[in-house]
């Protein structure tokens, strides 16, 4: 899975992440660096899985918890429509 932001949705990185602005509301998006670093693994096309192997070996977690956390965020930013469908 290679997620999108959506046209309208820009990033700008943060000294604690990325905030992403949907241009078209105003509404912004902190986002902590676990976040903003599963957002690039997602959008290189690495997938859900994927991301969540690298954030297990990263920062020593359970893998099963990596991916149900990489699921969660997927779902926000999608219920956020800050990425294509």
């Amino acid at each position: 899975m290679t997620l999108r932001l959506r046209p309208g949705v820009s990033t700008a990185d943060t000294g604690y992440g990325t905030v992403l602005l949907d241009e078209g509301s105003g509404d912004y998006w902190q986002l902590n660096p676990t976040a903003a670093r599963v957002l690039r693994l997602l959008a290189e096309g690495r997938g859900a899985a994927g991301a969540a192997a690298a954030l297990a070996e990263e920062f020593d977690v359970d893998p099963a918890r990596a991916l149900a956390d990489v699921a969660a965020l997927v779902e926000r930013l999608r219920e956020a429509r800050l990425v294509a469908p």
